[in-house]
């Protein structure tokens, strides 16, 4: 089990990028969050098998249109055991 701190920049707010992340981190079986940031980038806490992990990231990558993205920049960070679920945040 590991987890990441992920930032995502590009063209990732107003064209429902949090949404496509929590239906991603569904499909590859990940608990966490997603949420907006002031400085137009997306960040998400991700937690799942590793490979599942690398699959989320990859899609994350990948967003098609509307979304634009530049970069994804993952970074290993402890574990939490008490989640259940991946959702948006919204604050």
């Amino acid at each position: 089990m590991k987890r990441y701190d992920i930032t995502v920049t590009g063209k990732v707010q107003g064209v429902g990028f949090r949404y496509f992340a929590q239906m991603e981190a569904k499909h590859h079986d990940l608990t966490g969050w997603v949420r907006n940031e002031l400085d137009g980038s997306v960040r998400a806490e991700a937690q799942g098998e590793e490979e599942n992990l690398h699959a989320f990231i990859s899609a994350l990558a990948k967003a098609r249109y509307p979304a634009q993205v530049d970069d994804v920049i993952p970074l290993d960070i402890d574990t939490v055991n008490s989640e259940k679920s991946f959702r948006i945040r919204h604050d």
